[in-house]
């Protein structure tokens, strides 16, 4: 079973512009180069704690599902610190065994405070006002980086973005799911 290649999920994409974040991720998901389903949601809100959140995931899903789980009970735990949940979610996620197999990176934001988490025990804040992750992330942060020099909202630079990197990476589509948050 370890030549089985997994689902996966691809492209999130993250833009801070005029005191708001929109996370926008593609539907696709794939099994090896194989589409499997093109309307996937890989982009959520969470309320824990009666805060916002919104939170997006690339790689592995039932990976991505367990880490969202985790992240909601630090959030429960600590209402409205999306930073202390993040770096508390990391640890375990660097320490535990069992987490330590998992595949998959989360972007976070709360509308002030923006994050990528990794299983390296990372909690980055992206410089640029942008950030993203998956096979198509590369493709979707450079179009949204060179799209901030215009007037373009955040929703429009992100949906712009995320459009050149599904004409350009074969695991990622068009079929977006788009969530805004303000600080």
């Amino acid at each position: 079973m370890s030549d089985f290649p997994g689902w996966h999920g691809t492209t999130i994409l993250a833009v801070r512009r005029g005191g708001e974040v929109v996370v926008a991720g593609d539907g696709q998901v794939s099994l090896g180069q194989t589409v499997i389903k093109g309307t996937a949601r890989k982009v959520r809100r969470l309320s824990p704690g009666g805060y916002d959140v919104v939170a997006g995931f690339a790689g592995s899903t039932a990976d991505a599902f367990t880490l969202l789980e985790r992240l909601e009970a630090k959030l429960e735990a600590t209402p409205g610190q999306l930073a202390r949940a993040s770096v508390e979610l990391a640890k375990d996620w660097r320490t535990d065994k069992y987490l330590q197999k998992l595949e998959a990176m989360l972007i976070v934001t709360d509308g002030r405070d923006l994050f990528v988490i990794t299983g390296a025990g990372d909690v980055l804040e992206p410089e640029h006002d942008a950030a993203a992750i998956g096979s198509g992330g590369n493709f979707a942060l450079a179009a949204a980086r060179g799209l901030m020099a215009s007037e373009m909202s955040a929703e429009e630079v992100a949906r712009r973005a995320m459009a050149i990197a599904a004409d350009i990476c074969v695991y990622t589509n068009g079929n977006l799911t788009v969530e805004k948050i303000s600080a």
